[in-house]
């Protein structure tokens, strides 16, 4: 098969890199350049474990072909934010110990931080909507919505202030 040259755009970085065409994005950042965030969990894009931010989109990179993001902006949770300083969405998970294996936690966050630039003041229905294609196997899904529900207060305490 042609290999194809293409530059990703990732974590505010660009990355010039020979892919094959059949090549997945979740391939590409992990095998590629070591960014072991988005993990595989089903392969199809149901799971929510390879989640990544396209253009602020929340999408399944393992359905995506690396040629297919060329061009557009990708965030994964390794480019969230600093070594030093947590994302609010992150700390908000911390807090709450929406985790336990933390598998499913990136995907989640990303997910959350998705949501949250769409809708920052959710309903508990349109988080739990939003947030349905993500999988927690160890169930720690009360714990995420209350996580989830600590940003979206944040935001409404924010919006009161400017107001």
């Amino acid at each position: 098969m042609n290999e194809l040259k293409i530059t990703l755009q990732i974590n505010g970085t660009p990355h010039e890199l020979t892919v094959s065409p059949d090549q997945t994005l979740l391939a590409v950042l992990r095998e590629s350049l070591g960014l072991v965030g988005a993990r595989e969990g089903c392969g199809i894009g149901m799971c929510g474990a390879c989640t990544i931010l396209i253009d602020g989109q929340a999408m399944s990179s393992c359905l995506l072909l690396a040629v297919q993001a060329a061009g557009k902006t990708i965030t994964t949770i390794e480019g969230l934010a600093s070594p030093e300083q947590l994302h609010p969405v992150q700390h908000a998970y911390v807090e709450h110990s929406a985790f336990q294996c933390a598998y499913c936690t990136p995907g989640f966050i990303l997910s959350t931080v998705a949501l949250l630039a769409e809708d920052a003041s959710p309903d508990d229905d349109t988080i739990r909507r939003y947030l349905a294609g993500n999988l927690c196997r160890c169930g720690s899904y009360a714990n995420i919505l209350e996580a989830v529900q600590q940003c979206r207060t944040m935001a409404q305490a924010q919006d009161a202030g400017e107001g």
